[in-house]
């Protein structure tokens, strides 16, 4: 374990410690090849906008996520849920529709 500590998720060599803890288990379980391409690509990628190259790679990854909603919950899921839950205890409304924003940068 203090290996991976010492060594982080880049080893010195330029490869992918895909045994870091920081990569919190992502690159095991059923769509562990899946996640490993992509973060591969993207690791290596030298296009200009870096993993602009990998979408397909990331597409393959999320479908594969999306059939274990269990293992894998979306971060739409989290924050739709909590919203939920502070909104009804705060008694604030939701942002409607028609509502402003703040433009994106």
């Amino acid at each position: 374990m203090s290996y991976c500590k010492q060594e982080g998720l880049i080893l010195a060599n330029g490869d992918i410690n895909w045994n870091c803890p920081c990569l919190g288990g992502m690159a095991s379980g059923p769509c562990g090849s899946q996640f490993k391409e992509a973060f591969s690509c993207f690791h290596y990628s030298k296009e200009e906008l870096k993993g602009s190259d990998c979408i397909d790679n990331f597409r393959g990854m999320q479908e594969c996520m999306q059939k274990y909603p269990e293992l894998y919950p979306q971060e739409e899921d989290k924050e739709s849920s909590s919203e939920a839950e502070s909104n009804s205890a705060s008694g604030s409304a939701a942002p409607t529709e028609g509502s402003a924003s703040p433009p994106e940068n």
